[in-house]
Parts: C-alpha cells; structure tokens; sequence
C-alpha cells in the first residue's frame, strides 16, 4: 500500500464536506484512512472543523486520532469537548495513552474528566500513573499486560490469560509473578503450548528477564531496549513488584523527542520549539545562544584589538584570523558532535585521558595536514615570508588540537555532571573554540616573532 500524501484537493474536499455536513460521504472516505491519516488531515483544519471530525468519528477511532495529534491542536480540541465526551474516548485507549491526553488538562478538569469514566480500574490505572514524573519509566507504561502467578498450572493460566488479553491491545510478552506480584521472569508461548496442563509455572518458566524500575529515566529505557532489540520491557516498583509495561512505539517517541531535543541545542535553541510556535516563543529559544556568540565575538575582538602594534607590523596576521577561527570551530564541534553520539548510545567505554588521548592524536594529524597545505598557499599566494608562515601554521595545528580536545572533553564533563551533553555540539562549543583558538594564535605568533 502507497504511503497516504495530504493533499491540497483532499483537503478542500474534506472542509467543503464539513461545510456541507455531508456526514456519510465524510464517514466514507475517513474510514478507508489510519488513524494517523486522519489526525494529519485534522492538524490542518481550522478548529471548528477539527472538533466537527473528532465528534463524528466513532470513539475506538477519534482516542486513537487524539494520541497522533499535535500537542497544541489536541489542547484546542480537548478544550472544545465535555469532560463526557473526553472520558468516553479514554476508554478506548490504553492507560499510558489517556494519562498522557488527561495530563494536558488543568487540575480541575483532570478531576472531573476522571469523575466520569466509567470503568473506575481504568480511571484507577490512569490516576496511578498520573503520579510519576512523564520523562520516567513509570511516566511511559501502561498498566495492561499478561501475566501469570508461578502456582498455578498451564491450564488455570491459559484460561487467566484469556481473559486479560481482552483488555490487552497487543501481547507482547507473558510476564510470571509469585503471589505478592513480584517479577520473577516470562513465559515462552511455545513451553506453554507444548507442556502438560498440569504442570506447574514455576517449572517451565524463564527466570531471565529484562526489566526496569518506575523510576529510571526515560532515555535510560530506551537505551536498554535498544541494546536488546525489545519490542516491549516490564516495569517493577522499589519492591520488585511488577506494575506495568513499555513498549516499542513508546520508546520511539522517546527516541524522536531526544533527537529533535539534541538537533536543537546543537544548533543553538535552548528549548523546545516547532516552526509554527509564536515569535516571542522562538525569540526566548534562540536569543540566549545568539547572546553568547555576541560576547565570544566581542571576546575575540578585544584580544586582536590587544595586539594592534604586532598587526601594524605583521599585517599579514590579521588576514588568518578567518581561517584560525573556522578550523577551531569546525574541529571542536566534529570531536564534540562523536562524543556526545557515543554518550546517547553508551558506547564511550573506557578512561577519559585514554579518549583525550586519541583526540589529541587525531587533532595532531589532521592539524599537519592542513598546516602543510597552508605553508605553501601562504607562502606562493600571498608571499608571505617563511617564519610568518611556520608561525601560522605552527599556531594552526595547536589551535586545532586545542579545539579537539575542548570539543571531547566538555561534553563528557557535562554528561558527568548530570548536564545534557547536546548544549556542548553547537555555538558553545564553537564560540569558545573561536576565542581560545585566537588568544593562543597570537600569543605563538608573540612567542615566535618576538613583537
């Protein structure tokens, strides 16, 4: 099946539909749609419209819709529908999905629209994982799951299971417990199938089991599952208790989020923000890093404005700055950008003097060879005499192994201290580089050519 394509004449369509209230033709051709079809068509109408949809479909379809939305067109929606309405459709979906929906509602209406769900273990569910933190392991489980007590036999479990998948969307995993519901491991589909109805659980089941706590961090479970390849991971309390489950479409989310996040502080935005947020939103996000640059750039400024009288008699000095400034920067966000990547997938293994080290290394090698091409253009292009070009060079490979170890060194210095290590990939790191990278040419330009 071809990827679904919004079109400019579908769109029309469907709003000259909505006009026209023309239910059973609109009925028709939304049905033939995913629900994630649908909620791309619904974030390009007008909010009239987008409730006029959402009220129309049947509920099991608008809970899915609602999930896929944006978060500031579903808070629109949600504002226009009775906390009746809202509770209706939160019971088509599982319990990480409604608490992430009833969260965006103020204090007020969370409490009435949970007042009117009906399903009072559903509403208890939701009300439950309301309490953690949304960023934690507990923030992203639902509490639907399979799972089976160690004392009973395969045929009492079978029929137990028959009846919580009813409430189970997808299982993923059939999940053993001992009697104070403490994990104790999972159960292969093919042992249950092929074992005796009398047998005992806690003969056939696995007792190796991944699993997290409610309150690792999210990116922390997505790592794990990452590493082994889980399509879902059970989630215990402090006591081993096992409370719920995450699984893969979760961690994608978790994944996107991160990435978008990172993609962002490396290109110097403080904050989350999309294209269409206001411009007071986007001024706040992007000023502070532009801030800083400023005041590197000023930095920069004021020390080649300390070594005037050098430039009135190396003139030639100044016309390098350029290059100093973009290598340093180049350099440190390249060293910078692998660090942080190696600390998003956990595979910076070892001591950090021995990751330095190659950095060094690495920075030392690349820094010859550009020298190298720049003596000669120095001296052919420009005539410059050899001892200004050496020192050139000379400060260029220092400035480039500087920048390389800067560019590997913060971002593991913050990731120590509990700091996103993203924020060390963009102006930062660069601006930094910038000023660092001209203090040190001058002072071996100083060094080498006496002034």
């Amino acid at each position: 099946m071809a990827p679904f394509k919004l079109s400019d004449e579908l769109l029309e369509q469907i709003e000259q539909l909505i006009e026209e209230r023309n239910n059973s033709t609109l009925l028709q051709i939304l049905n033939e749609l995913h629900y994630a079809d649908i909620a791309e068509i619904i974030n390009e109408l007008n909010l009239e419209e987008a409730t006029y949809l959402i009220k129309l479909l049947d509920s099991e379809k608008t809970s899915d819709t609602l999930t896929e939305l944006d978060d500031d067109v579903r808070e629109r929606i949600l504002d226009n529908l009775s906390p009746q309405e809202i509770a209706d459709e939160l019971l088509e979906l599982d319990t990480d999905d409604a608490a992430d929906i009833i969260a965006e509602l103020s204090e007020e209406r969370k409490k009435e629209v949970i007042s009117h769900i009906e399903d009072k273990e559903h509403a208890k569910d939701i009300v439950e994982l309301l309490r953690y933190d949304e960023n934690s392991a507990g923030g992203l489980m639902a509490k639907e799951l399979v799972k089976v007590n160690e004392n009973w036999n395969v045929l009492t479990c079978v029929k137990e299971m028959r009846q919580q998948a009813e409430h189970v969307t997808r299982v993923h995993s059939i999940y053993v417990v001992d009697d104070n519901d403490r994990l104790k491991g999972r159960l292969s589909l093919k042992d249950l199938l092929t074992t005796s109805t009398k047998t005992h659980i806690r003969d056939v089941y696995i007792p190796k089991v991944d699993y997290v706590i409610v309150t690792d961090k999210a990116e922390d479970v997505a790592r794990v599952m990452s590493k082994y390849d889980l399509e879902a991971i059970p989630v215990v309390d402090e006591a081993g208790r096992l409370v719920g489950r995450i699984t893969i479409d979760d961690i994608v989310d978790v994944i996107r989020e991160e990435a978008e996040k990172d993609y962002q502080l490396a290109a110097g935005i403080t904050q989350d923000v999309e294209a269409d947020d206001n411009i007071w939103k986007l001024t706040k996000a992007r000023l502070p890093w532009l801030l800083i640059g400023m005041f590197g750039g000023l930095g920069a400024a004021s020390i080649i404005n300390g070594f005037q009288d050098a430039l009135k008699q190396f003139p030639i000095l100044l016309s390098f700055v350029p290059l100093i400034q973009a290598t340093a920067g180049n350099v440190g966000v390249q060293s910078s950008a692998i660090v942080v990547q190696g600390l998003a997938n956990d595979t910076i293994k070892g001591e950090v003097f021995g990751r330095l080290i190659k950095e060094f290394s690495l920075g030392l090698i690349n820094g010859i060879a550009i020298a190298a091409i720049v003596l000669v253009i120095s001296h052919f292009a420009f005539g410059t005499e050899y001892e200004v070009s050496a020192t050139i060079c000379i400060g260029l490979v220092t400035v480039i192994v500087n920048a390389a170890v800067i560019g590997t060194f913060i971002p593991i210095f913050l990731d120590k201290r509990g700091i996103d290590p993203a924020v060390a990939t963009g102006p930062f790191i660069t601006t930094s580089n910038d000023v660092l990278g001209i203090l040190i040419y001058f002072l071996i330009a100083k060094f080498i050519l006496g002034f």
